[in-house]
């Protein structure tokens, strides 16, 4: 469980009782169409996660929902979805970089539409949902199984980027990598976490704390490099 300063603590707290009673569908995406992205002088696109897909798919079940795949997973049908969603599970690349040079680390990789260009950055969702005269989101929990989600440059308060702008966007919960990680481990890891979330009714620290012992003790990944670099930011609750 982390927290990265008593300022964020105490909004995430406040956030947590404004969205505990509020109702709302679960929004779970996997293994968009992968957009191009530019490195260097050259475009190339990033590359396919089938093991986020079927975790998408998995989650989804135990959510009661269908989950958004390919093509289906466009950066402007996500954020659609996202001001009315409770839970929010996004399975795909994560981006610490700033790639839009407006010094806002971090992005979440979707599928690119004629009216985006499927990349949602850290200042987008600040921009969208942080800002005093937005309407902030109503999720309890995001989890973004990403690669290197959780990290952004170290200023001030501490760690920014895509954690502290869905903070600033009023979520209380988040579940966050610190590290480049799997798609086959994490999606092992995230079955155990939301099969022990709803299906144990464990808080969600106590939820992913039982699924990295069962990948250690049980699972077919049992190496923590493929799986610990999973967090909860914010509230446990």
């Amino acid at each position: 469980l982390t927290a990265p300063s008593i300022q964020s603590l105490a909004l995430t707290r406040q956030h947590r009782q404004r969205v505990q009673n509020l109702s709302g569908e679960a929004l779970v995406a996997g293994n968009p169409t992968m957009p191009q992205l530019r490195l260097g002088p050259n475009l190339s696109r990033l590359d396919s996660l089938q093991g986020a897909e079927r975790e998408a798919e998995q989650v989804a079940a135990i959510l009661k929902t269908k989950a958004l795949i390919g093509e289906q997973a466009t950066e402007t049908a996500i954020v659609q979805r996202m001001q009315n969603a409770k839970i929010i599970h996004l399975a795909t690349h994560g981006l610490l970089d700033d790639i839009n040079g407006v010094g806002s680390p971090g992005a979440i990789v979707l599928a690119a539409s004629a009216q985006d260009d499927g990349f949602l950055t850290s200042r987008e969702i600040m921009e969208r949902y942080g800002l005093p005269n937005t309407t902030p989101l109503q999720a309890e929990l995001v989890v973004l199984s990403a690669c290197d989600t959780g990290r952004g440059e170290i200023k001030g308060e501490g760690v920014i980027g895509l954690s502290r702008s869905l903070i600033a966007a009023g979520v209380p919960s988040l579940v966050v990598s610190l590290w480049k990680v799997p798609d086959h481990a994490t999606q092992e890891l995230m079955f155990e976490f939301y099969t022990n979330l709803y299906e144990g009714k464990l808080d969600k620290a106590q939820a992913l704390r039982k699924a990295m012992l069962t990948m250690l003790k049980e699972g077919e990944n049992p190496d923590p490099v493929d799986w610990a670099a999973f967090t909860v930011i914010g509230e446990a609750e």
